[in-house]
């Protein structure tokens, strides 16, 4: 059906452009002598016929163009092809304008062929600039809906910019790490949990990996959301936009962030850093992890199994039962034994917590 409609399309084309460009090409040719060429319906049907010979070409291409744009629409997010859509007819618009301008010149090429060229270069300008300034322009449009409120109704406002405060905004890693279920079950997190469509996609990317390690732990984190949006009580919504000019994930993570007011949550420390740096709440479970642990203060005893040696010379490596690295300074003769060390130093950061400790035996003799 829709290629029948493409060379119906290109039949009728040719008809009218027949109409008026053929008899140009008869008195270029010289073939005024043939009457029946200067008829306007035998130029009509010319034409037609020429655009149906070229439709046998071209009309298999240009049916494919067109099922894929189709498809293209089908998959985007309402608001990208609405303010898309709205972009190109405020360009064609524009467009229009210029060309009844440039009308008035009495130049063939300036007020006939130019216009087109400028209603297919401000119609594409517009579709583009309404496309990717989307999100821009949402926030510029609600800004007049803010002026001239009653103190009931900036309340109000104040209520929903909280509730944006409260959109916890989750990375890749962060649902890979399997923990921020836990977390969401305690009832330590509130306010909406927002998952964005690029990250979904990350996550398919992964689970459809062929490295073993990688599928397992794309399916986990898979399995981590399910269980967030079907069996705890917290909000889940699916963020459907996306950034095309930016390529990275977590960098749109940090432009959604930004223009949502939200908060990322991670575990990723160059992702905290980065979130840092362009003044992006950022909540770090690793942070959280670090602060529920037991202080551990330098001078005090602890029983430990050192497993092996370390990076430095005559170091051993421990660990508590949470997971914390114990570096146990002369404690590479120790290895496979249970001792007693004296933590002498604590190291802290975002991307864990390491212990430092000597041997009470050693502390003993000296």
């Amino acid at each position: 059906m829709l290629k029948r409609f493409v060379q119906l399309f290109f039949i009728i084309t040719g008809g009218t452009l027949g109409v008026f460009f053929i008899p140009e090409l008869i008195q270029l040719l010289n073939l005024q002598d043939v009457a029946f060429l200067e008829k306007p319906y035998v130029d009509a049907i010319l034409g037609a016929i020429l655009f149906f010979l070229v439709t046998f070409w071209i009309v298999d291409y240009i049916v494919e163009l067109i099922r894929r744009v189709e498809e293209a629409l089908l998959k985007a997010p309402v608001t990208d092809v609405l303010f898309g859509s709205l972009g190109l007819i405020l360009g064609l618009i524009l467009a229009y304008l210029v060309g009844a301008f440039l009308g008035r010149i009495q130049l063939q090429v300036v007020s006939t062929i130019l216009p087109i060229f400028l209603s297919i270069l401000l119609g594409y300008l517009g579709f583009q600039v309404g496309f990717k300034k989307r999100d821009e322009l949402v926030s510029v449009f609600s800004m007049p809906a803010r002026i001239g409120k009653k103190k009931g109704q900036e309340e109000e406002e104040t209520d929903n910019e909280e509730s944006l405060k409260s959109l916890k905004i989750l990375d890749t890693s962060v649902i890979i790490d399997g923990r921020i279920a836990d977390i969401c079950q305690t009832g330590f997190l509130d306010g909406t949990i927002v998952i964005p469509r690029f990250v979904l996609e990350e996550l398919q990317h992964i689970a459809d990996s062929s490295d073993v390690l990688k599928r397992n732990r794309g399916r986990r984190g898979l399995d981590i959301l399910n269980r967030i949006q079907k069996e705890l009580a917290m909000k889940v919504e699916i963020y459907e936009g996306d950034f095309e000019d930016i390529q990275e994930v977590d960098s749109k993570l940090v432009k959604l962030a930004k223009l949502t007011s939200g908060l990322v949550v991670t575990n990723d420390f160059n992702l905290n850093k980065v979130c840092e740096l362009q003044n992006v709440g950022v909540l770090n479970i690793n942070d959280l992890a670090n602060a529920v642990k037991p202080i551990v203060l330098p001078g005090e005893e602890m029983n430990v199994l050192v497993i092996k040696d370390g990076k430095e010379h005559n170091q051993g490596i421990a660990y508590l039962d949470d997971g914390t690295m114990i570096v146990v300074e002369e404690g590479r003769n120790y290895i496979g034994k249970q001792i007693d060390v004296l933590v002498t130093s604590v190291l802290q950061t975002s991307a864990g917590r390491m212990i430092f400790a000597k041997p009470k035996l050693l502390e003993k003799a000296l």
